[in-house]
């Protein structure tokens, strides 16, 4: 970094940076005076020190430490020995990690060292490490990271402890860390600032441990059933593979726009056609698109296609896989999800007509029959219906009612009833093909499409379909999404897809399984930025604070 920076007395950091921000601006000077941090009393004070650790001939920031154990290591490999044991038997540790608590008792003093998710405690005696090492140890803070060698004992309390021979610092902290039950208790801060979350909040990192845990879970489930794993490209010429507003970007070179892709389902039907018969891809999407608790404009998507299979098979592929998920990490098929004990060992199945009647409130009289939703004009008096409830009570009825096909109207009415009671997992089948352009028509009844959603938690969790390999009826569907306009929709037909599938798709079916919102269920959270490391927050001063919006709900047939 550049710039003439002058802090402002009195100021906080946002403050100041913008004022270092701007002599950036004016060209590249040298800066000769530090940044401050806040709390700046604390920052200055740790510098202070940092020069006198310096003085006593020690680096600060020292290139490597070599160990035997981690902190975890440790404290795992000899928790069951005993304190005779560990006298007769001495067991000899080099371990590095991160100070966490710290008392003193003038010539000696124990702290506690944390690191790899374990915590272990450490003896530092005067006469043991010498007068330089325990001037060191003397200038060290909460949050500095230390390396230590030495014999492991027990304590009267029976605590496993390092009787410490040697003392590294390896990296001296200027900032101090949050108090573990009121420093970092605003959630806002926590999501900017993951790394301290990760630093004092264990179960932060319980939660994207566990989430590495199913990422490999579902690769090793793909892979052992003759899976290739395949990367398709996140910049997109064409908007297509969902129903969502993208983000766009430009590429310089080219002097074209091209979009971040809202789903990669076009690509990886491409590789089916060129013969790679069964892939999947972990991939990350986009989607220029509201913000609440379980959607995020960034998110991780599982997609996968199967050649000479439909959408049933994957319906028992998905209960499979994710029975399985649920065993492995969580060691059973019943999970806790807040107050709800959710059952990865029995799937419902209810067809969407099925699930709108099943669901009908009670207030809005009799439910519909599934012949009346699936007559000619019956879902535009169904709806009619509904609204007319929902306007006498606190139900939000659908908007445009009048302007919607009898496909879209199912839809809606499915959102509106249906949704939030399906708590258990349930597959909800037989779409209208009017919401689903990339599906292909039920073989008796071409007014449905061979597609299927499943909800847990009252959340889609996964979307799939028996796909599309007609080449004319694909691009009948394209033409009429662009025709139909609006920000969602393709502004133009993806005309080498069609060639694609013109070469020859096999009968195929396709799934996307939203692995945000499966973390979320197996780790018992309720929001979504809880499972991403660095959820998108709305921007503020350059200190990192601010709110985002929480106001929309994506949608769209993508398999999200």
């Amino acid at each position: 970094m550049s710039g003439d920076y002058t802090p402002i007395p009195g100021r906080g950091f946002s403050a100041q940076l913008l004022v270092y921000t701007a002599a950036i601006r004016e060209g590249p000077r040298e800066r000769n005076v530090p940044l401050e941090f806040e709390p700046l009393d604390q920052f200055q004070q740790r510098r202070k020190k940092l020069a006198e650790i310096q003085s006593l001939g020690y680096a600060p920031y020292p290139h490597r430490f070599d160990y035997t154990h981690t902190v975890r290591q440790a404290a795992e490999e000899f928790a069951d020995r005993t304190g005779e044991e560990l006298t007769a038997q001495p067991a000899r540790v080099r371990v590095a990690g991160r100070l966490v608590a710290l008392r003193s008792q003038g010539k000696a003093a124990f702290a506690h060292l944390s690191g790899d998710g374990g915590r272990l405690q450490i003896y530092v005696r005067l006469d043991v490490v010498g007068e330089d090492a325990y001037k060191l140890f003397k200038l060290l803070d909460l949050g500095d990271i230390v390396g230590v060698e030495g014999e492991l004992f027990r304590t009267k309390t029976a605590e496993l402890t390092i009787r410490v021979e040697k003392l590294e610092l390896l990296t001296k902290s200027l900032l101090p860390l949050p108090e573990k039950w009121h420093g970092l208790a605003d959630v806002e801060t926590r999501y900017r600032r993951r790394y301290l979350d990760l630093i004092v909040n264990e179960r932060a990192r319980s939660i994207f441990v566990k989430r590495a845990q199913i990422v490999r879970e579902i690769r090793r489930y793909f892979d052992e059933r003759g899976y290739t794993e395949v990367e398709t490209p996140m910049m997109h010429p064409i908007l297509g593979g969902a129903t969502a507003r993208p983000f766009v970007t430009h590429h310089n070179t080219f002097d074209m726009d091209l979009y971040l892709r809202i789903a990669p389902e076009l690509y990886l039907k491409r590789l089916v056609v060129g013969g790679l018969d069964r892939v999947y891809e972990i991939n990350r999407n986009f989607r220029n698109e509201g913000i609440d608790a379980i959607h995020q404009p960034e998110f991780t998507m599982l997609e996968f296609y199967q050649a000479y299979s439909n959408g049933n098979e994957l319906m028992d592929l998905t209960e499979e896989l994710l029975r399985g998920i649920a065993e492995r990490i969580c060691g059973t098929a019943k999970v806790k999800y807040g107050d709800q004990d959710i059952d990865f060992s029995r799937f419902a199945r209810l067809s969407m007509r099925e699930a709108i009647c099943k669901f009908w409130p009670s207030g809005a009289g009799a439910a519909p029959a599934v012949a009346e939703l699936a007559r000619i004009g019956g879902p535009k008096a169904v709806a009619a219906r509904y609204n007319a409830y929902a306007h006498s009570s606190s139900a939000e009825p659908i908007a445009a009612a009048e302007q919607l096909s009898g496909g879209e109207l199912i839809g809606e009415l499915f959102e509106a009833i249906a949704e939030d009671h399906l708590t258990q997992p349930t597959f909800i089948y037989d779409f209208p093909i009017e919401i689903s352009p990339l599906s292909k028509p039920n073989a008796d009844d071409p007014s449905l499409a061979e597609r299927f959603e499943l909800f847990i938690a009252s959340m889609e969790i996964a979307n799939g379909f028996s796909e599309l390999n007609d080449p004319d009826d694909q691009e009948r569907r394209f033409r009429a999404q662009v025709e139909k306009g609006g920000l969602e929709m393709p502004k133009e037909v993806d005309v080498d897809y069609i060639r694609a599938l013109s070469h020859g798709l096999p009968p195929t079916a396709g799934e996307g399984i939203g692995i945000d919102r499966l973390v979320m269920l197996l780790t018992d959270s309720h929001t979504i930025r809880e499972v991403i490391l660095f959820p998108l927050l709305r921007g503020g001063e350059a200190e990192g604070l601010g709110a985002e919006p929480s106001d929309a709900k994506a949608a769209g047939e993508g398999k999200k």
